[in-house]
């Protein structure tokens, strides 16, 4: 088992633990404003784009076209929205950690989607495992341009050490408590990446 490997489990294992009772507490929330299912499934690209299914909480209604505009700002509940900010939704993907489809620090997971729109040096973010938090989340997360998130997440392909990790993981936590970067810019997450222009 690598250092990286070493701290994931050190650290997730223990904060599943600890996080037991607000995620109890979080359910509740959400059964009673959303209703089933509490938790949000999604395939996501992990290591090498291999598929894996990352597990959230749900902070958005089912949509429907009947009851109204489809789009994230309108689907994102009132709690939905505080749990993002907080980045409480994320407690359920600790399990990912656990099973070894994440890491506490690496690229974000998208969608499986984006995989034939990245370039060849973006898709070198799947280079390493997805993480929970990165170097593109505590250097501006969903303020930047995807261009900018890319760049960001390559050059930690490059450059990430245990102790760089431990230095994202500190800024993190910095972040989550200013709730900064939590939209892009004319959305209430953050916009569709439909590839980048060629240079």
């Amino acid at each position: 088992m690598d250092g990286k490997r070493g701290m994931d489990l050190a650290v997730a294992v223990p904060m599943m633990i600890v996080t037991l009772p607000v995620q109890a507490l979080v359910a509740l929330g959400v059964l009673g404003t959303i209703g089933r299912p509490v938790l949000f499934r999604q395939e996501r690209p992990g290591l090498h784009g291999e598929p894996f299914t990352m597990v959230k909480f749900r902070t958005m209604r089912a949509a429907d076209p009947d009851s109204g505009p489809v789009d994230d700002a309108h689907r994102l509940t009132r709690l939905g929205r505080f749990l993002r900010a907080t980045s409480l939704d994320e407690l359920p993907s600790l399990w990912n950690i656990v099973r070894g489809d994440m890491s506490l620090v690496g690229p974000r997971p998208l969608l499986v989607r984006y995989l034939p729109r990245y370039t060849a040096q973006q898709a070198r973010r799947h280079e390493v495992r997805p993480g929970l938090t990165g170097l593109a989340q505590v250097s501006g997360r969903n303020a930047l341009t995807w261009e900018r998130k890319f760049e960001l997440d390559v050059e930690y392909v490059d450059t990430h050490t245990v102790r760089g990790d431990l230095r994202i993981l500190a800024a993190t936590v910095g972040k989550v408590l200013r709730r900064d970067g939590v939209t892009g810019e004319g959305s209430a997450t953050m916009t569709e990446f439909l590839g980048s222009e060629p240079s």
